[in-house]
């Protein structure tokens, strides 16, 4: 008997692989196949996205979720099959995400969750660096190693090692702890004359990564109003006070602007930038809060050493939050 249907119910928790309960049964589908077709195609990325909440409050976390598709499948006549049905489908969910020319499903990085071979830090300033650690076996950071260990758990699905200051290089090895997946130059940047500023977003890979602008910072502020034109006469008197003011304003607010300066970097740190653009979710380390801020700039030229010989970036940002508070 040909397949005429499927219903997916799908689990979505923390912890180990396999260990759902009915209170983790977050959707329930169902649908037929498509006359002249073989398959039944679910996309549940975006349910999955539901409930992976992306924060940051100077505490780095893995953001992941385990996911299990139970699958049952059922014949033209509504019958469901005897042979392998209901099948259960495994899956470790990070809020990533690929190109359209990456084509469906692309497999990501599954060790260190940065796209550059670089990291730039302020001389005597640690660092972190975001890595898989189902793919991961340790990590060498100039002549110190650091085990990496995988117990299951969604909360240490992506681990974040911590780069001790003024580190050179960094070396990320496979499983068997011998071969090796990707080397990071740690560029430690002397800034004499700038406050560096920290930008932490959430990259392309679904971790949490963090960019300095070294360079000049610019604060601006945008006032957004509204305004009615008020009767001031006084029916009594048949005057006016004119003290008082004929256009009243009412819904004032702003919102605080930077911009802020990568200084000089290198050339595979496009993709970083790129990355930065595209975020959902980022936070700065400002005047001792983490606050978060979304980038404005909307649109920018690469850079590269052929055309431009020395790259550098400068990104408008708003901060993500009105000036006056209007949470109630």
């Amino acid at each position: 008997m040909a397949l005429g249907s499927a219903t997916l119910r799908l689990y979505i928790y923390s912890g180990t692989e396999g260990s759902y309960n009915d209170t983790d049964l977050k959707y329930s589908l169902n649908k037929n196949i498509i006359s002249g077709q073989s398959n039944i195609v679910l996309e549940i990325g975006e349910l999955v996205r539901d409930y992976l909440d992306i924060t940051f409050d100077g505490t780095y976390t893995s953001h992941t979720k385990w996911i299990s598709a139970v699958v049952t499948y059922f014949d033209t006549n509504g019958d469901e099959f005897t042979h392998s049905s209901p099948q259960t489908f495994n899956y470790i969910a990070l809020d990533g995400y690929g190109y359209f020319e990456d084509q469906i499903n692309p497999e990501l990085e599954r060790h260190a969750l940065i796209s550059s071979n670089n990291i730039y830090l302020p001389e005597g300033t640690a660092g972190k660096l975001p890595i898989f650690a189902e793919g991961v076996g340790k990590v060498t950071i100039d002549s110190s190693d650091t085990q990496i260990t995988d117990n299951g758990n969604s909360s240490q699905k992506i681990q974040y090692i911590t780069i001790p200051a003024d580190s050179s290089t960094i070396r990320v090895y496979d499983t068997d702890d011998t071969t090796l997946l990707k080397t990071i130059k740690v560029n430690n940047i002397c800034e004499p004359k700038f406050t560096p500023y920290k930008v932490v977003f959430q990259n392309k890979l679904g971790a949490l990564q963090d960019l300095f602008f070294f360079k000049k910072t610019t604060e601006s502020f945008n006032v957004t109003d509204e305004t009615f034109k008020r009767n001031i006469i006084n029916a009594g008197t048949v005057t006016y006070a004119t003290s008082e003011t004929q256009n009243q304003r009412y819904n004032v607010n702003g919102k605080t602007r930077l911009t802020l300066n990568t200084g000089f970097i290198k050339e595979d740190m496009n993709q970083t930038i790129e990355e930065l653009f595209l975020t959902e979710n980022a936070w700065i380390n400002y005047e001792g809060n983490i606050l978060p801020i979304i980038p404005t700039t909307k649109s920018m030229t690469f850079k590269t050493s052929l055309n431009d010989r020395l790259t550098d970036y400068t990104i408008d940002f708003e901060f993500g939050f009105d000036k006056i508070n209007n949470i109630r």
